[in-house]
């Protein structure tokens, strides 16, 4: 009989089951398709020596004048510039207290015999568990070395009057107050959760719902911390979500800490409790959901209420250009605001070539910028929209996607829904409760926007979905990533995950820290069932032709200078109904010299295949099959181009 091509269409189609989805692709981990043809996604290197801290929800890049490569790293705890392979902790000081501040800080540290638990003493302090705090300044307390005390440490809360540190020496003695009269306690802003948080707190019940102090029945969030960055010059300006703007001066040495923005020279009105900032093409640092500005206020802060609705701009002076730490309204500037029309807070906003989008929770708002005394205008482009969470926008070839709380999204100029093949899989395995934690990011190389999400067993990210704008097809797989940017000032795509910053598409291997081998990545696409011949009658498939692609694999081991011989595993499945298993019973280059097909033979079949196979020999007998492909060694870079398969008519008819 003569060989068959395998030929499938592109992209992964979970919406439909898996036989009427014959002569497509139904499953796959790490994939991505080339010109309709699928191959593994590249690996990922480690960029940084030492870990951040927390979880990092924020990544931004940009270059300064003087040519640094700049990485804003935002997490739950802290605030990170990532320069070469260094990271360098710029997290904004809440509160400083000295021995001249009110309260005073002279002689604040108490110690107890034999504990290695210190109090310090600081009336109004406004710690929480976990903060960090340095001290300085201070003198040796009940046996306790100076050395130990005068360094950045977590606090444990204990009243709002003091709170306690741990040090590695065990007091030698009981000291109620000491330390002397030169200590500095600087605490840093307050930590936040890394994820969406179920509380049953003291009074979230009702009025007297049950005994004094009873928690509530119905849990309230706490939403994780994310943080949105933009660079002025040479400098970082960034927010915490529903917080403060703060500002970061460059300085090549990076051991200066951020701002906040109204405490720069000159800077008024600067909103505070703002939802998130982005810079106009204008210039204009916009301000969305925020304080009102308030002209009976007191200067320079003119502080009104909160509105989730409003958006307020700085200044740009026609001479000086983009005045971030300006934005009190006057006849003479070009500050002012605006209000939506549409929805009950600002979840997300970007920027295209011409407009800046702006989205509530079930509408989509263009500003566009007009050049005269009013600024900037509204125009609503829809009132039906959904959208999953702050971050989960993208945008790309002149197109904005979003993920909505049940479907895709596109912006074109005119709102659509995007047609996808895995709404199913996404919307019904998703973890709802942390929405503010998906994100949307691009890979232009490969014409790819990529949502990463938490399935519905998930605490945290552990999906990604993909949609290729080029070939308008959808593919997916596993991967822990809690930010990502694309490809601009580094030549590879940047991401986030547990304390390290990943270069993606850098070699073939999931790359660990420093120092330790990588670990090969576990690629596989598998087809859906198809026919064979035309499912009449059974078949039993003999041999395989293989068509794969090795050329971008390493070739020697570059931990033990061994020569490798990349391989894949190609698996022909059989079946005989649509419902019936699959044995898992793997055949290589079983012997073909029968047609007698006996009880024992397998329903699966696996080869491993190499750049030097030209046919492998196999045995798997049934009305229906699929074909699968996969990797899971070092160095294994693979594109599966055209395979044939020889199979013939082997017993009785269906």
């Amino acid at each position: 009989m003569a060989l068959t091509k395998l030929t499938f269409k592109p992209g992964i189609n979970k919406d439909k089951t898996n036989y009427s989805q014959e002569g497509g692709w139904y499953d796959g981990d790490k994939i991505r398709f080339r010109q309709g043809f699928p191959e593994k996604i590249g690996g990922w290197e480690v960029q940084n020596f030492t870990q951040y801290q927390g979880s990092a929800r924020s990544l931004f890049s940009y270059s300064t004048l003087t040519g640094d490569d700049i990485f804003g790293i935002g997490t739950n705890l802290k605030m990170y510039i990532l320069a070469g392979t260094s990271i360098y902790d710029i997290t904004p000081i809440r509160a400083t207290f000295t021995s001249v501040t009110s309260p005073s800080t002279t002689n604040c540290i108490a110690t107890t015999n034999t504990s290695n638990v210190v109090t310090i003493n600081l009336a109004g302090h406004g710690g929480i568990d976990g903060d960090f705090v340095t001290i300085s300044g201070a003198a040796a307390v009940g046996g306790i070395p100076a050395g130990e005390l005068n360094a950045e440490h977590i606090i444990t809360y204990i009243t709002a009057n003091s709170f306690s540190i741990t040090v590695s020496t065990n007091a030698s003695s009981t000291v109620a107050a000491g330390g002397g009269t030169g200590i500095t306690v600087a605490l840093q802003w307050n930590i936040g959760f890394p994820v969406a948080t179920l509380g049953y707190g003291w009074g979230t019940g009702g009025w007297s719902r049950s005994t004094w102090g009873s928690g509530s029945t119905v849990p309230i969030f706490f939403n994780p911390v994310l943080e949105y960055q933009e660079n002025y010059n040479n400098d970082l300006i960034f927010n915490r979500r529903d917080s403060y703007i703060y500002y970061w001066v460059y300085n090549s040495t990076f051991n200066n800490r951020a701002v906040l923005l109204s405490s720069i020279g000159g800077a008024v009105a600067v909103p505070q409790q703002v939802t998130l900032i982005l810079f106009a093409p204008s210039g204009h640092l916009f301000a969305m959901g925020c304080t009102n500005y308030n002209a009976a206020a007191s200067s320079p802060d003119y502080l009104g209420s909160y509105d989730p609705l409003l958006i307020r701009w700085s200044n740009v002076d026609a001479d000086i250009g983009p005045e971030p730490e300006k934005w009190q309204p006057t006849p003479t500037n070009s500050a002012g605001f605006l209000r939506l029309k549409s929805g009950s807070e600002i979840i997300a906003a970007t920027n295209t070539r011409q407009e800046t989008l702006v989205w509530t929770d079930y509408s989509l708002t263009s500003i566009q910028f007009l050049g005269t005394s009013e600024v900037f205008g509204l125009q609503e482009l829809s009132n039906s929209i959904s959208i999953m969470g702050p971050n989960v926008v993208a945008e790309a070839n002149n197109l904005v996607f979003w993920m909505g709380n049940d479907k895709f999204f596109v912006y074109s100029g005119r709102v659509d829904t995007l047609p996808t093949t895995l709404k199913r899989y996404v919307f019904d395995n998703i973890n709802r409760n942390q929405r503010q934690l998906f994100f949307a990011g691009t890979n232009r190389e490969f014409n790819e926007i990529i949502w990463f999400y938490v399935s519905e067993s998930s605490p945290d990210i552990d999906r990604y979905v993909i949609y290729n704008y080029q070939e308008q097809i959808w593919y997916y797989g596993n991967l822990s990533r809690t930010a990502w940017i694309d490809a601009d000032i580094s030549a590879f795509s940047t991401a986030l995950d547990s304390g390290y910053v990943y270069s993606h598409e850098k070699g073939n291997d999931d790359g660990q820290p420093l120092g330790e081998p990588p670990v090969a990545i576990e690629s596989y696409i598998q087809s859906a069932d198809m026919d064979i011949e035309d499912g009449n009658q059974f078949m039993l498939t003999k041999r395989i032709i293989p068509d794969v692609d090795f050329t971008d694999s390493d070739i020697n081991n570059t931990v033990t200078g061994a020569v490798l011989d990349p391989q894949v595993a190609i698996t022909v499945g059989v079946r005989n109904f649509p419902g019936a298993t699959v044995s898992t019973t793997d055949v290589a280059g079983a012997s073909l010299e029968r047609d007698i097909v006996t009880a024992t033979d397998p329903a699966t079949s696996t080869a491993l295949i190499d750049q030097y196979t030209n046919q492998v020999y196999i045995r798997a007998r049934g009305r229906q099959m699929n074909f699968k492909i996969a990797s899971d060694g070092i160095g294994v870079q693979w594109q599966l181009g055209t395979p044939r398969i020889d199979a013939r008519p082997s017993g009785r008819r269906g």
